[in-house]
């Protein structure tokens, strides 16, 4: 079995997308998404590169992507930070989109 890294988080949007452009020029949309499993909460930071978001806070979404560890300098001092890449963003309510992304993902997971 190859390695795989594949990851789907369902929750709520806890805070309007906050939107960046690198100096390649590239598109990044950062979106925190909270997570609710019986008394436990979560707290799951999105990265979608390069792709429209239309979603806002309050919206109850589904992510479908890769788990990324990335590294970077802030004060002088190496910080990481991991965060969901997301491939598909869409809210919950569009169940169509969502079946698709989430059978793409369980096909990448059966090889």
């Amino acid at each position: 079995m190859n390695d795989l890294n594949v990851a789907a988080v369902c929750g709520t949007v806890t805070s309007e997308p906050k939107q960046r452009e690198l100096p390649s020029g590239s598109i990044v949309t950062n979106v925190e998404v909270t997570t609710r499993l019986d008394d436990d909460t979560h707290s799951v930071p999105i990265v979608v590169v390069d792709a429209p978001v239309t979603v806002r806070a309050g919206d109850r979404v589904v992510a479908v992507g890769r788990i990324v560890r990335r590294f970077f300098r802030a004060g002088g001092v190496t910080q990481s930070r991991t965060e969901l890449v997301a491939t598909k963003l869409v809210r919950a309510s569009n169940k169509r989109t969502v079946d698709r992304a989430l059978q793409r993902a369980a096909a990448e997971l059966a090889g």
